[in-house]
């Protein structure tokens, strides 16, 4: 299921204070300066138009919440999203995910890493282009704190099997824990959009959780 074209951003809206590139952020890094305040800080990779940061943020105020995104009309969605709702615990990223792992984020630093629904690439010859590798997984284990946590869903079932035995064998995670499905109590309370539309299709949703205890 491809993505559908996005909304028009309300052009009086101002939504610079959630979206910042890449090479904008501080170095070194500085989690207090981007969101005004110290809390615990939690990252979407790949967010997409921005639900997840929206619903996260909404009912997680004491928490901050960054996400990142390569498309930057996407990025923009979302900046413009929080915006509207007055969301100043999340921030919009437009940039590569992978670098903002590897070279910004500093170890231990992270709460939760949420990654949903990231291009499977179907083809053999391209699984070298999907996000979780070895190198992607020695990244998260090390930027997130002792208890912190990494939520991987996708509604591909080969994908989540792959993905699940490359975390086992290259990490020291507990887990995969289970993640049970949430009876949505309205239209827009899915983790993601493409969690909704999986849904309202009546396929299914692969979710686990994983902890790092050390």
């Amino acid at each position: 299921m491809g993505r559908r074209a996005l909304p028009k951003i309300d052009g009086e809206l101002d939504y610079a204070p959630h979206f910042r590139k890449l090479e904008e952020l501080s170095s070194p890094w500085n989690a207090g300066a981007l969101f005004g305040r110290e809390a615990p800080l939690e990252v979407e990779m790949g967010s997409g138009k921005g639900l997840f940061l929206q619903n996260a943020a909404t009912n997680n105020p004491q928490h901050n919440f960054l996400g990142i995104e390569v498309a930057a009309k996407y990025a923009r969605f979302t900046a413009a999203r929080l915006a509207k709702r007055g969301l100043t615990n999340a921030v919009a990223i437009h940039g590569d995910g992978l670098r903002l792992f590897r070279e910004i984020i500093p170890e231990g630093s992270l709460t939760a890493v949420h990654v949903y629904f990231p291009d499977p690439w179907w083809k053999k010859r391209h699984h070298k282009r999907r996000v979780f590798n070895e190198a992607f997984l020695g990244d998260v284990f090390r930027t997130l704190a002792s208890g912190g946590k990494l939520h991987f869903w996708t509604d591909v079932e080969a994908y989540f099997t792959a993905t699940l035995e490359l975390i086992t064998a290259h990490t020291r995670f507990s887990g995969p824990h289970a993640v049970p499905e949430k009876i949505a109590e309205h239209d827009l309370d899915f983790r993601t959009h493409f969690e909704r539309r999986t849904r309202l299709h009546d396929q299914p949703v692969y979710r686990a959780e994983f902890l790092k205890e050390e």
